[in-house]
């Protein structure tokens, strides 16, 4: 006799069709999305295995080589945000027992201690205090100290805006037989990148800060000596999903089945991409550059000062210090629900002390910064 079980109703809501406020993403990120990324996410989706999408994945694959500037044959989109890219990234570089010799700077070094510590790795740390940068000298010593497999830098530190310069860092990590392993994730696509020139063997990123385009398609790529290692290791990668010996057959040659892409995700990732290669990476930079120093100034001009030292702070993310008595939360919050306007808040230790403001992708604009301008006139204490 089959049991008859009555339905829970509990959940069931009586919606209305989806409406979302408007809003202009100053934030850490996610960006606003250029309208015409967004129009290709509407189009029909294809199978993972389509004729069609395998194109579309080639075409993603060349063209994220252009924006990192790097010949890696293994540079794909994660099926994920920026945190799987991550993840990706270690769970296949690091073996258990592996030295990984990580920066700490800010939040994201931290993660990364996190991460690497979780796939076995021999975690050693060198630091700094947040909005400062690693120089040469530092680097050499820390890797003559620990000698590690893996060395581990974040370029565009997100929590503090501050830019780790990375020429001739993969020449002393050559001396010890090191892979160089980046943080790329507020960078791509506005920060001036040369992984081969600059020797970077591992990189990660994500799409919704200087791609312009919807977060869950990640870059990431490995150079060949990255991929060596990954290739002989004695145990296999630790987490199955993201595994580049089964990714890779899926965006290689053989296109074997591996997990069902975010169809329409890919989408919007090559044509956010097509816009990037469209404007020319040179001037792609080259705006960001400019934006930002019009808002540096504007900021300034509105007595705030600007956390990090101007050699090393990004043009895609700004950290501001918050003036003495001031409620940053407060201001943030009116920000958002008078103006349509998002900003960040401070992270970790600088948590309370800074807004975070960005200028990435297609919100790098001087109408954006003029937007926030206004409105910080409006909402700061006179």
């Amino acid at each position: 006799m089959t049991q008859t079980i009555s339905i829970n109703d509990s959940g069931r809501l009586q919606l209305t069709p989806l409406e979302i406020p408007s809003r202009l993403l100053l934030g850490p990120g996610p960006s606003n999305a250029h309208p015409t990324v967004l129009q290709a996410m509407n189009t029909s989706p294809v199978g993972h295995l389509d004729p069609a999408f395998l194109a579309l994945m080639d075409e993603i694959q060349s063209l994220l080589r252009y924006v990192w500037q790097t010949e890696n044959p293994l540079t794909i989109a994660v099926s994920g945000t920026g945190t799987a890219a991550m993840e990706a990234t270690i769970a296949n570089a690091v073996e258990p027992g592996d030295v990984v010799l990580i920066g700490v700077a800010g939040y994201f070094g931290n993660r990364l201690v996190d991460m690497a510590g979780r796939y076995g790795a021999d975690v050693r740390t060198i630091t700094k205090p947040w909005g400062q940068v690693f120089n040469l000298d530092e680097l050499q010593t820390a890797l003559k100290t620990h000698r590690p497999a893996i060395l581990a830098l974040v370029h565009a530190e997100t929590s503090t805006g501050a830019r780790q310069p990375l020429e001739g860092v993969a020449d002393l990590c050559r001396e010890f037989g090191t892979l160089l392993l980046v943080d790329t994730v507020t960078s791509l696509g506005g920060v001036p990148l040369f992984l081969d020139a600059w020797g970077v063997d591992l990189a990660y990123s994500c799409s919704q800060k200087g791609l312009g385009c919807p977060p869950g398609a990640s870059p990431f790529t490995m150079s060949a000596r990255a991929v060596e290692k990954l290739q002989h290791r004695q145990t296999k990668v630790a987490n199955w999903y993201l595994d580049m010996l089964l990714l890779g057959k899926y965006w290689g040659a053989e296109r074997t089945y591996h997990h069902t892409a975010p169809i329409n995700l890919y989408y919007a990732l090559r044509e956010a991409l097509r816009l990037l290669a469209e404007e020319g990476l040179a001037n792609s930079w080259q705006r960001h550059q400019k934006n930002v120093e019009y808002l540096w100034e504007g900021l300034e001009n509105l007595g705030l000062s600007m956390h990090v030292e101007q050699e090393y702070r990004l043009p895609t993310l700004t950290t501001v210090r918050i003036p003495a008595g001031v409620d940053g939360k407060a201001i943030a919050r009116q920000l958002l629900n008078e103006y349509n306007i998002e900003i960040g808040g401070g992270l970790g230790e600088l948590a309370g002390k800074v807004w975070r403001v960005g200028l990435m992708g297609f919100n790098s604009r001087k109408e954006s910064v003029d937007q926030l301008l206004a409105a910080l006139r409006q909402v700061l204490p006179k």
